[in-house]
């Protein structure tokens, strides 16, 4: 499974996120700049969960729980293209490396929205928070499952 995973175009875009981000990282450990430093720590925390919550999302399977992770990956990927500001307002020196973070970021969010679309809307567990059900499934609808006979053998 973990190499089906890998092979996958929006996980493997996230890698080079991942590394691009794991560079910029380096460059900046060599600075002085403690804002650098954290916000490019702050960066590289993101994009090492972007690969993480893909391979979980594929895991789970559940469309509750692969959106729950969708959600998570997109607010990450959003962080870095916006920390990248932080960078340009600044003295940094290599921002050929922001303008290729950027880019990947961009062709990384046509692969992710493809990737969402092909989540199952029909294999899910009803969320009961309402966040992550699939069109027209609402947190307080009776669940389907509930009326399957089955007898606890707790008991």
């Amino acid at each position: 499974m973990l190499e089906n995973i890998e092979n996958m175009p929006v996980y493997r875009k996230a890698m080079e996120i991942l590394k691009i981000t794991h560079q910029i990282t380096q460059l900046v450990n060599d600075q002085d700049d403690k804002m650098l430093q954290s916000t490019a720590e702050f960066m590289r925390e993101d994009a090492l969960q972007i690969p993480a919550k893909i391979a979980g999302a594929e895991g789970g399977d559940l469309y509750d729980l692969r959106m729950e992770n969708a959600a998570i990956i997109r607010k990450c990927a959003r962080n870095i293209y916006v920390s990248c500001n932080t960078f340009l307002a600044t003295d940094f020196k290599e921002v050929e490396y922001l303008t290729l973070l950027r880019k990947e970021i961009d062709e990384f969010r046509l692969l992710f929205a493809q990737w969402v679309q092909s989540f199952d809307q029909l294999n899910y567990v009803i969320d009961r928070w309402g966040l992550f059900n699939p069109p027209g499934v609402k947190y307080d609808d009776k669940d389907p499952d509930d009326d399957l006979p089955f007898e606890n053998p707790l008991k």
